[in-house]
C-alpha cells in the first residue's frame, strides 16, 4: 500500500507504528481521539482530507525513532522501539538513583521519579509535562528530562541523535518501571538499560496547507496572547 491509515488518537497511531516501523510504509492519522498531535487530520474534515491523500496532496515527514539494545528480548518478542519516549520510573514512594553514561562518558547521577528519554516527535508529550523543550518533528536529537528530580540544578538536556546511552538505576526497592511508548514491565533495579537512535525511521503523513507550527499552536494553545 501506499500508506496507512490509522484511525484513533495518538495512543493508536502509536500502536500502528508497531505494525508498520521496519515496512517503510508512511502513516496517516485520523484524529478521533483528544489531543491529535500525530493523528493530526480532524475527523471532521475526513472528506476533504482524503480526497488530497488519493491526489497526492500531502508531504511526507520522515521521524525518527529509538530502540532499547540491552537487556533484549524485554516484551517477550515486540519491539522495543519507540516513536515518542522511553521512561525508566520508580515503583513505590522512594525516588531512585539513575547513572546516566553517554558514548561511555559519565553524564550525571540523577535522583528523582526517574528518567524521560525523548525523541523529537516524543517532545510535545510526557517530556513536554516534565519541563523539556520541543523539537521539530524532523530533527535526530534525543532528550533527557528528568522526573521530579530531587536537585534544583538539574534540567533537561538535547544530545545528538547518534548518542548511545546507558543506565545504570540502584534504589530501596528491588523492581523499576520501564516503559516503551504504550507498553510496560517491570524490571530488576539492578539491570542496565542501553538505548541508541533506531535504525528504522517512520514516515508520516502531513497533508499540504499543514504543519506542525499550526499544530502546535492550536493543540497546546502555544503562545496564546490576546495582543496577538
Amino acid at each position: 500500500p501506499d500508506m496507512i491509515l490509522s484511525v484513533g488518537g495518538d495512543g493508536t497511531f502509536l500502536e500502528t507504528v508497531l505494525k508498520v516501523k521496519d515496512s517503510g510504509i508512511p502513516v496517516a492519522g485520523v484524529n478521533t481521539g483528544r489531543m491529535g498531535f500525530l493523528a493530526n487530520i480532524p475527523n471532521e474534515e475526513l472528506d476533504k482530507s482524503v480526497d488530497q491523500l488519493c491526489s497526492g496532496d500531502y508531504q511526507i515527514i520522515e521521524r525518527s525513532m529509538l530502540e532499547i539494545t540491552s537487556p533484549p528480548g524485554l516484551f517477550d518478542g515486540e519491539s522495543s522501539t519507540v516513536l515518542n519516549e522511553i521512561t525508566i520510573q520508580k515503583l513505590l514512594l522512594s525516588m531512585i538513583i539513575i547513572h546516566v553514561y553517554v558514548d561511555d562518558v559519565f553524564l550525571n547521577t540523577y535522583w528523582a521519579d526517574g528518567l524521560i528519554v525523548s525523541t523529537a516527535t516524543g517532545s510535545t508529550a510526557y517530556n513536554l509535562s516534565a519541563g523539556g523543550p520541543i523539537l521539530s518533528p524532523g530533527d535526530e536529537s534525543i532528550i533527557i528530562s528528568p522526573m521530579s528530580p530531587h536537585n534544583l540544578t538539574i534540567r533537561p538536556i538535547v544530545l545528538s541523535g547518534n548518542s548511545r546511552l546507558k543506565m545504570v538505576m540502584e534504589g530501596r526497592t528491588d523492581e523499576c518501571l520501564l516503559t516503551c511508548d504504550s507498553r510496560f514491565r517491570k524490571i530488576p533495579i539492578n539491570e542496565a538499560i542501553s538505548i541508541v537512535k533506531s535504525r528504522s525511521r517512520l514516515g508520516t503523513v502531513m497533508l499540504k496547507g499543514r504543519d506542525f507550527y499550526s499544530t502546535l499552536r492550536n493543540r497546546l494553545m502555544w503562545g496564546a496572547d490576546t495582543r496577538n
